[in-house]
């Protein structure tokens, strides 16, 4: 029984250190390309941007993640923060570039437009926020 543990408990934390070094593998990928993004030609320059990576069926989308998205824009107002929505449906190899593997997935990026932060699944609006404002900084 314990030994049973021990397994659970190692495969663990080997699923969470692979997991770990994925999420920074895909944001070092995704700042090399950063300058040749054809998305990212979109954005503001200044201003801390989110890259919403959504599908038409993902429910946790439209009840969770798009409303937290707006309370941010209207909190922080759209001079603070700025989010581009891409329906990865549509758009599968911008998705696939990006290192999207679920939806919602979320990218932070700073006033430089460089990755700072990656979310799979549905991400709060406070966690947001505080992301945001670290990338204004940076």
């Amino acid at each position: 029984m314990i030994e049973r543990l021990g397994i659970t408990i190692g495969l663990l934390i080997v699923g969470a250190v692979v997991f770990s070094i994925y999420r920074r593998y895909t944001l070092r990928r995704v700042a090399v390309n950063a300058i040749t993004d054809p998305l990212l030609r979109k954005l503001k320059p200044g201003v801390p941007a989110i890259i919403y990576f959504t599908t038409p069926d993902c429910i946790p989308c439209r009840v969770q993640q798009q409303p937290a998205l707006q309370h941010l824009v209207e909190e922080l107002g759209e001079d603070r923060v700025q989010i581009v929505k891409v329906d990865a449906t549509v758009e599968v190899e911008t998705a696939s570039c990006w290192g999207v593997m679920t939806a919602p997935t979320l990218f932070i990026l700073d006033t430089n437009g460089q990755p700072r932060q990656v979310y799979y699944g549905v991400t709060d609006a406070e966690k947001l926020k505080q992301q945001l404002q670290t990338a204004q900084s940076a």
